[in-house]
């Protein structure tokens, strides 16, 4: 089944992403993803799948794959941060990879319902440390989740976006280069 939801006046519908940049952590977790976010390559650092019903994501993260929900119309990292794993970050907009991509409506449902039931087969599984190995599906990495379920549709999510003088970087799926190569819509939540 489809489902919508309103976040900061942005329409979510299963399938759409979620994407975040760096929050105030503390200091143990926090560090690693601080660290993390500055060699990454753009303002993206994380993204999340939204599947429904109400505000139920799912995403892949030092816990590895797990389901969450948004408490809310309002993005509050502190509040779902227990269930997260400790993160905390900001809400930057939603992407939505199916747009402007002259599907039917029937076409563009059925590619979503896909999509949310390859992530669901995903929950549970390790966080690929990885980045390199975005063709695995025994571990993920947040971006990669995205790009391999969007995969199974026909939708290749990886611009070949790297790491400038870093050879062979072009494989990581970079959760920037999602946000940059869909239609998105910028929330901007501090």
């Amino acid at each position: 089944m489809l489902h919508h939801f309103q976040i900061h006046n942005a329409l979510l519908q299963t399938g759409d992403i979620l994407c975040t940049m760096d929050g105030k952590q503390p200091p143990l977790p926090g560090e690693f993803w601080r660290l993390l976010s500055r060699i990454l390559p753009g303002e993206i650092d994380h993204i999340i799948l939204y599947l429904g019903p109400e505000g139920r994501c799912v995403e892949a993260g030092a816990a590895g794959v797990l389901l969450f929900d948004l408490p809310g119309p309002a993005w509050d990292a502190r509040a779902m941060a227990p269930r997260r794993g400790g993160l905390d970050d900001r809400l930057k907009g939603i992407a939505y990879p199916l747009a402007g991509r002259a599907l039917s409506p029937v076409e563009e449902d059925a590619k979503r319902l896909q999509v949310a039931n390859y992530c669901l087969e995903q929950v549970g599984k390790p966080y690929n440390l990885n980045f390199f190995a975005s063709e695995r599906e025994d571990a993920f990495y947040c971006s990669q989740l995205a790009y391999k379920a969007y995969q199974q549709v026909g939708i290749n999510l990886n611009t070949g976006l790297q790491v400038p003088n870093v050879p062979g970087t072009q494989s990581i799926i970079f959760p920037t280069e999602i946000w940059a190569g869909c239609v998105h819509q910028v929330v901007e939540v501090t």
